[in-house]
């Protein structure tokens, strides 16, 4: 099972990385595949890359339903 999780750009760095942020956890991933991604923007991370640009609003939908998948009972 694959699993693709929205998270924000903070900062972009030379050539195609940047450092994101997820739920305050920030890693450096590749943008190779979404060039025109910007700090600030929402992306979508598969393995360590960038596989598309998501509107603030479809991130904030999406990141809630982890929240309550993970606030939820055993």
């Amino acid at each position: 099972m694959c699993l693709a999780i929205p998270a924000l750009v903070v900062q972009r760095f030379e050539r195609d990385d940047a450092l994101i942020d997820l739920g305050g956890v920030r890693k450096r991933v590749s943008l190779a595949l979404v060039p025109d991604a910007a700090e600030g923007d929402y992306v979508i991370v598969h393995a360590g890359y960038a596989i598309s640009k998501l509107e603030p609003e479809e991130a904030a939908k999406t990141l809630a339903l982890f929240a309550a998948i993970d606030e939820a009972p055993a």
